[in-house]
């Protein structure tokens, strides 16, 4: 375990702290997903499961008991040799108890019974239900016996509660041990794209460029990434969420990477957009300068105290300046932006949460107001520009798509920059095409 098994019992300890008394709490673990007949996706555990376990095999059980003592309890498979033979080893109930954050271990067999000892009489229920539905039936069948045998000394939960609301919330704020893995997380994707802006050519294919990057990503620790690589060149860069990634590589037109890898379960997030040939011709220039100046600006906002909101008002304004001094809007400024005339070429938001899921968990708002920055949040900060092939503007700004995204944690004096040492800026974005 890369997190050690010390924090993991601290992370139980703090939400059972949460918890109310006489409850007991259900997490359970993710399922394989069938990918083609018989053969399944590689398997990646439910967040919230490994965020308090760091137990990585599929349809386990982590039961929280906050009762007359507190404690831990996992439902895992048992051992197994002839499935061991066909799928994989399994760790086994002996074992987990000893090498894992828990205090008891059970196999998979014992589970009904388990939950039923162990919800049977408290007053509150925590779980997350809407994510298996599998367990939900579970759960609700488990209720339904409880309710229908009060003879026997059954009485279930009166108050059912969304664990996630708890856990989502420790989520959000990273210990050191997280943010060393998210910032070797990015350190891996960064040098990948740097990879992809050395390989990029004329004739080249948008996969070639993707197997460039998974490639790094493997070669240094990181099997996976984090989410569906893009690679859109051309116009291929207007579609926000293009993973295609099949058209071949054009003379004079740019390419947005939006790629990342996932480093034991932490996920990376950059984006950059360059020339396939290594130089930007006067057009592309013009609006990719508009982009990186909205990104700087956005940067300088994120500290202690500020908004992402905030962050995304000097990103509105910017951006809508930028689109009036190049003819792509036309009128007042404050008045485009009231309106968020924008939105024509700016269609999502500047950022999200970065963690355990590339779209991390946490709420944005608080008490009804924007969430300050804090000490410890993680969050991209990726302002885009997306011109259609049919848009209403001069020809040689048409087909454009640019997105600068980084990786930013949020410190006590104001914010570090994970991944800073891609090149953004135009100047050395062609210094390194060019010593390829």
């Amino acid at each position: 375990m890369t997190i050690s098994k010390n924090e993991y019992l601290m992370r139980q300890q703090r939400l059972l702290a949460q918890m109310k008394t006489n409850s007991v709490a259900l997490i359970p673990a993710a399922k394989e997903i069938t990918r083609s007949r018989d053969t399944e996706f590689p398997f990646r555990q439910d967040s919230d499961f490994f965020y308090l376990t760091g137990f990585n095999e599929p349809d386990a059980m982590l039961v929280l008991v906050n009762g007359e003592q507190q404690k831990s309890i996992l439902y895992c498979r048992a051992k197994d040799k002839s499935a061991e033979i066909w799928h994989g080893r399994r760790l086994g109930a002996d074992a987990a108890k000893q090498q894992l954050p828990v205090d008891e271990a059970y196999t998979l067999a014992e589970l009904e019974q388990g939950l039923l000892d162990a919800v049977n009489q408290k007053s509150t229920l925590y779980y997350g239900q809407g994510v298996y539905s599998d367990v939900d039936n579970q759960v609700l069948a488990l209720l339904n016996t409880l309710r229908g045998a009060p003879k026997k000394g059954y009485r279930a939960p009166e108050v059912i509660r969304d664990i996630r609301t708890l856990v989502h919330e420790m989520r959000l704020f990273k210990s050191d041990a997280e943010i060393a893995i998210m910032r070797r997380a990015a350190k891996i994707s960064a040098e990948a794209h740097e990879r992809a802006m050395r390989f990029a050519k004329p004739g080249a294919t948008e996969y070639q460029l993707e197997a460039e990057l998974h490639h790094h990503y493997a070669m240094n620790g990181a099997r996976h990434p984090a989410y569906g690589t893009i690679v859109g060149s051309g116009d291929n860069a207007t579609i926000l969420h293009y993973t295609e990634n099949e058209s071949t590589l054009k003379d004079g037109d740019l390419i947005l990477i939006d790629s990342g890898c996932e480093l034991d379960g932490y996920a990376a997030d950059i984006t950059r957009t360059f020339p396939v040939n290594g130089r930007f011709n006067a057009a592309q220039k013009a609006l990719y300068q508009v982009v990186l100046d909205a990104q700087l600006a956005a940067l300088e906002v994120v500290k202690p105290g500020n908004t992402l909101a905030q962050a995304a008002k000097v990103v509105n304004r910017m951006l809508t300046e930028g689109l009036v001094k190049l003819g792509l809007l036309e009128g007042n400024v404050d008045e485009l932006v009231e309106s968020q005339a924008f939105r024509a070429f700016y269609m999502h938001g500047l950022g999200h949460w970065l963690g355990l899921d590339v779209h991390d968990v946490g709420e944005y708002k608080k008490d009804e107001q924007d969430r300050e920055f804090a000490p410890g949040m993680v969050l991209t900060i990726e302002p885009g520009l997306y011109i259609a092939e049919d848009a209403p503007v001069a020809e040689q700004y048409r087909g454009i798509g640019i997105r600068i995204e980084d990786d930013v944690l949020v410190t006590e004096k104001g914010h570090e920059n994970l991944s800073a040492s891609v090149p953004k800026d135009i100047a050395a974005i062609e210094a390194l095409m060019q010593e390829s």
